[in-house]
């Protein structure tokens, strides 16, 4: 099993790439859909890191694989401007997925 990175800089996948960890840089929503799409169907992936702006692109169909399906763990991670608020993207999946607001 084996991590995958969606960066929306190259900076973010470099320093990845050093660690061991492949990925794509996408900066449209369908670039980013698109690598999803592929990460979930790569039945060795296990873990893709996702920076905040590429979760936002396309927000509900992170969400929908996060609620949906087994594999992979998608995990935000700050992008080299650090976190736009985090926590209160872990509070909205939360609330969102059993309806308890924090």
């Amino acid at each position: 099993m084996k991590f995958f990175l969606i960066s929306d800089n190259i900076d973010t996948k470099m320093g990845m790439r050093i660690a061991g960890i492949e990925g794509v840089v996408a900066h449209t929503a369908e670039e980013v859909s698109a690598a999803l799409s592929e990460a979930v169907n790569d039945e060795d992936i296990a873990v893709v890191l996702m920076t905040e702006i590429c979760s936002k692109l396309c927000q509900k169909k992170v969400y929908d694989i996060k609620l949906n399906y087994r594999r992979p763990l998608i995990v935000e991670i700050p992008d080299r401007h650090g976190s736009n608020g985090i926590s209160d993207s872990i509070s909205r999946y939360i609330e969102e997925s059993i309806g308890i607001k924090l």
